[in-house]
C-alpha cells in the first residue's frame, strides 16, 4: 500500500490540462460491447477504475489494447459468455454498465453485485425497471440474471423513477441496439451521459434530446465501430479550481467545455472563489481572499447538490474543503448520498470547524487554519478533498488508502508537483523523516 506525504502552504500555480471524464470513459468502454467492429477511444484517463473496466471487458472475451498514453482500441467480435466476473464486478460500481450491452446484443446478462465507493445506498432498481420496460425478465437475489424475450428487446416509452446516471446509460445502450424508437423520460443528463449518447450516435443510433431529461433513441439492429474522444472531466476541473483557491495560486485549466462548468463556477463564486473563462480555458486568479457570500437578508447560504444541471454530487466533498478556507458560514446539503459527509471527521482532525447536523447536512465555518495530520481516504472524492486540505495546511499531512484517489485522478501527484506542490508517493510503511528527499 502507498500513501501521499504532503507539505502544505505552497501556492499551486501554472497550467494544467484536464484528463478525460472518468464517468464518461467507463460507460463508453462498456458500449464497445454493442458491436463486432473495432472502437477507438481517445483521451481515456489511465486510472484504476478504467484499468478494472478493461480487465472486465477482457474477461468477457473482448480484445482491448492501449495504443497510446490515452488511446485505447476495443474489439468485441468474440465474446466468450455473459456471466460477469464476480471479483472484477465487486471492484467498481461501473461494472453494472455492461448489463445493458450484454442484454441487448446477446439476450442475457448475469451480474454479481457491483462495488464502488461506500457513500450511501445506490439503488439498482432504476436499471432493472428500464430493462423490464424493454421486455426483459429479471431474477434477483444477491446476484441478478437479466434475460431478453425470445425475439429480443422491444422499444418502449418509459419514465424513470429517479434520474439515475448509470441507469440512464444502461437504458441508452440497450435501446441503441433495439430496433425501433425508445423514449426515456426523467433521464439523467449529466455531461458524461451526453458524451455516451454522442458516441452511440457515431455508432449508428440517432438520439434526440441529448442534454435534456427526455431522450428518444432510434435503435437499430446493428451498430458499427467508431473513433470517439472522451470529453474533459468537469469534476477534475472543479477539483483543480479548488486547489488553486485554497493555496492562493494562479491556475489556468486548458481545453475545457465551458457549458459543463456553469454551475460549478457559480457555486464556487458563492464560496468566494472567482474564476474567468477565456475561450475554452478557465483562469483562477491568484491571491484571492475567499469570503462566503450570504443570501439576501444576510442569511446563511446553502449549497445543495442534485441531478444535472444542479451542483454535482461528486464535488460536494471538494466544496466542503474549499469552504474551510473561506470567511463566513455555509450549509452544505448533500441531498443524494447519506454517507458522503462522514469523511468530514478527518477535516475536523486537521482543525476544520464543521458541524454535522444529520447524515445529509453540515455547517462549515471558516476560515480555519488547518494543520497536517495522518488521515485515510475513504472514497475517491473525499480523498481529493483531503488533498485540498493538506495542500493548504501547516506542516506535513500523510494520506493513506490513496488507491481510492488513483481510481479517479490520473497521476495526480505528478501533475500537482508540476504546479509546485510538495507531495510524494511513498510506501505506507515508510517513515517521514527527511522532507528534502521525500519531495525531490
Amino acid at each position: 500500500m502507498e500513501k501521499f506525504v504532503i507539505e502544505g502552504g505552497v501556492p499551486l500555480s501554472g497550467t494544467v490540462t484536464p484528463a478525460g471524464n472518468k464517468n464518461a470513459a467507463l460507460p463508453i468502454l462498456a458500449a464497445c460491447l454493442l458491436t463486432d467492429d473495432e472502437v477507438v477511444l481517445r483521451n481515456v484517463p489511465r486510472i484504476n477504475d478504467v484499468e478494472t473496466m478493461v480487465e472486465l471487458l477482457q474477461s468477457l472475451g473482448a480484445s482491448v489494447r492501449w495504443t497510446g498514453p490515452s488511446e485505447i482500441a476495443v474489439e468485441a467480435a468474440e465474446i466468450a459468455g455473459t456471466d460477469v466476473d464476480r471479483e472484477l464486478s465487486e471492484r467498481i460500481r461501473a461494472s453494472f454498465l455492461v448489463a445493458g450491452p450484454l442484454l441487448a446484443r446477446f439476450g442475457r446478462a448475469f451480474m454479481p453485485p457491483p462495488g464502488g465507493d461506500v457513500i450511501g445506498r445506490r439503488r439498482l432498481d432504476p436499471h432493472l425497471d428500464a430493462f423490464r420496460a424493454l421486455g426483459a425478465t429479471v431474477k434477483h437475489g444477491r446476484d441478478i440474471e437479466i434475460t431478453a424475450p425470445e425475439l429480443g428487446l422491444r422499444p418502449c416509452d418509459f419514465l424513470m423513477d429517479e434520474p439515475s446516471v448509470m441507469a440512464t446509460e444502461n437504458a441508452l445502450m440497450a435501446a441503441a441496439l433495439t430496433r425501433g424508437t425508445t423514449v426515456i423520460r426523467n433521464a439523467a443528463c449529466e455531461p458524461h451521459v451526453q458524451d455516451l449518447a454522442r458516441m452511440l450516435e457515431a455508432m449508428g443510433a440517432p438520439i434526440d434530446g441529448i442534454g435534456s431529461n427526455r431522450m428518444t433513441v432510434h435503435g437499430t439492429g446493428a451498430l458499427r465501430g467508431c473513433t470517439h474522444t472522451v470529453a474533459p472531466d468537469h469534476i477534475e476541473i472543479g477539483s483543480f479550481m479548488a486547489l488553486a483557491g485554497v493555496t492562493g495560486g494562479e491556475l489556468i485549466v486548458k481545453d475545457t467545455v465551458p457549458e459543463d462548468l456553469r454551475m460549478i463556477m457559480l457555486v464556487f463564486e458563492r464560496l468566494g472563489l472567482r474564476s474567468e473563462l477565456h475561450g475554452a480555458d478557465v483562469i483562477v486568479p491568484g491571491g484571492q481572499e475567499l469570503v462566503i457570500r450570504n443570501d439576501a437578508g444576510d442569511h446563511t447560504p446553502k449549497i445543495q447538490d442534485g441531478p444535472w444541471p444542479a451542483f454535482p454530487a461528486d464535488l460536494t466533498s471538494i466544496a466542503i474543503a474549499l469552504a474551510t478556507q473561506a470567511s463566513g458560514s455555509v450549509i452544505i446539503h448533500e441531498w443524494m448520498f447519506e454517507n458522503r459527509l462522514l469523511f468530514t471527521d478527518k477535516l475536523q482532525l486537521m482543525g476544520a470547524a464543521i458541524t454535522i447536523c444529520d447524515p445529509h447536512r453540515a455547517i462549515v465555518v471558516g476560515p480555519r487554519r488547518l494543520r497536517g495530520d495522518r488521515v485515510d481516504s475513504p472514497d475517491i472524492r473525499a480523498g481529493m478533498a483531503m488533498l485540498v486540505a493538506a495542500l493548504c495546511a501547516e506542516g506535513v499531512t500523510e494520506i493513506g488508502n490513496i488507491w481510492h484517489i488513483d481510481r479517479g485522478y490520473e497521476r495526480i501527484d505528478e501533475r500537482l508537483r508540476a504546479l509546485g506542490a510538495r507531495i510524494a508517493r511513498v510506501e505506507d510503511t515508510a517513515r517521514v523523516e527527511d522532507l528534502a528527499t521525500r519531495f525531490e
